[in-house]
């Protein structure tokens, strides 16, 4: 059974969000604020559409994309202006997990196979308007891409006459009683749409309305009731949080049975405040709210190890983290975490560029300019091929090192973080 999903979506022009693909009144100056609802209420996943005009609006359009990609909890597929298989590169660079060629356009059905076989089918998707054009390439369709947008509400039966693909279904004004019927086709996974942006507080509501008439929605689906833990002396099980990409331990809180309901419900870590005797919705006030990748049981049951994204900070004093009170330390090798020693050398170079020591080689690196620091990178990378040929492999992994630490110069001079890298890698 395919699991139906509400997916708002964002039309970009000139920067703005506006209303739609063909009426550009601007809904929304920072786009931002909208993948922050949407955050907020439970989307599953966000389309943008770039409706941009040249290529220097272009770029900045992807260069927005690219931001929305990184604030939002959901997965981002992002359409238009797709010219050639460089501009899907492009989309899918800036963090979007699908892109979508409109077969309205011919030059997009004549790339559908090249850009399948570039980036797997799996990031594909077709829009179109009329099912006689995905009845006409029906073949390419269903070899190249992993489902469809109808932007025509009115022909999902005819569309499904000709494929089993899945596809969701763009509605811009339909009652709600209505979307729980389109809900309910078999092929339907998701609908998107100016239905979905205008009632996207409703999410909730509206999968809990989905699940009454056995329509199966994203949501979680816990292995384990409230019934299972073992409770403290107060009815309660703590929760220990942790950032899901770092490990590290931002704080510890409690919850009782209503906290846990909520949290499994919502998708945002929800509390019981001992001082206070209430619930708590962490970020209510703050914003700094806790989207919830993971909950795990300890081996005993009577403790939670939840895995968050966390917005801002963690702690109420502004701290990322609740623990920073060092009570003791034993001087010890540091954990060879990759990404922390990345990040603890790139911190130092950022350091460099911002606060210029003297006698510094990267402030020299920096003062030379691109062109010094892209010779240096190239001088070292083929120092690396060069050592490959010698036996000893420690020489090989000298002159990595510092090539890493010649393209962590560059990364700084052109402002590219290890996040976007990492990121970057996990799409591929």
């Amino acid at each position: 059974m395919i699991i139906k999903k509400f997916v708002p979506c964002i039309y970009l022009y000139h920067e703005h969000a506006v209303k739609s693909l063909t009426d550009t009144s601007v809904v929304e100056t920072d786009p931002l604020r909208l993948v922050q609802l949407y955050n907020e209420n439970n989307a599953d996943e966000l389309i943008v559409f770039d409706l941009s005009e040249g290529d220097a609006e272009h770029e900045t359009a992807l260069d927005m994309m690219k931001e929305i990609c990184a604030m939002a909890e959901m997965d981002v597929i992002g359409a238009g202006n797709v010219k050639r298989m460089e501009d899907i590169k492009k989309i899918l660079y800036t963090g979007c997990k699908k892109a979508i060629l409109d077969y309205e356009k011919e030059s997009n059905i004549g790339i559908t196979q090249e850009v399948s076989l570039k980036f797997g089918k799996d990031k594909i998707l077709i829009s179109y308007n009329d099912p006689q054009v995905l009845k006409e390439n029906l073949e390419l369709v269903e070899q190249y891409s992993s489902g469809m947008v109808l932007m025509n509400p009115h022909q999902i039966r005819e569309t499904m006459e000709i494929t089993k693909l899945p596809f969701f279904v763009q509605i811009n004004q339909i009652a709600l009683n209505k979307l729980i019927e389109i809900f309910g086709y078999e092929s339907v996974c998701g609908v998107t749409g100016n239905t979905i942006n205008d009632n996207v507080k409703e999410i909730l509501a509206l999968k809990e309305l989905c699940k009454e008439n056995n329509i199966q929605v994203e949501s979680f689906q816990a292995a384990y009731k409230w019934s299972d833990f073992k409770l403290n002396s107060d009815g309660m099980v703590p929760v220990i949080v942790q950032d899901y990409r770092t490990d590290e331990v931002l704080m510890m809180a409690y919850m009782n049975e209503e906290a846990y309901e909520s949290t499994l419900k919502t998708g945002r870590m929800t509390y019981y405040s001992r001082s206070r005797q209430e619930l708590w919705l962490k970020g209510e006030t703050s914003g700094h709210f806790q989207y919830v990748k993971s909950l795990t049981a300890d081996c005993d049951m009577d403790t939670i190890l939840a895995k968050v994204s966390q917005v801002g900070a963690a702690c109420h004093t502004g701290a990322r983290s609740c623990f920073f009170h060092e009570i003791t330390r034993k001087e010890y090798e540091e954990s060879s975490n990759p990404l922390q020693v990345f990040e603890e050398v790139f911190d130092v170079i950022k350091d460099r560029k911002l606060h210029p020591k003297e006698g510094s080689y990267t402030n020299y690196l920096f003062d030379k300019g691109i062109d010094k620091i892209l010779k240096k990178l190239g001088e070292e990378a083929t120092e690396i091929v060069i050592a490959a040929k010698n036996p000893n492999p420690n020489e090989i992994k000298y002159e990595i090192s510092d090539f890493l630490y010649h393209m962590m110069v560059l990364m700084a001079e052109k402002e590219i973080t290890w996040e976007e890298i990492t990121t970057e890698l996990a799409n591929r």
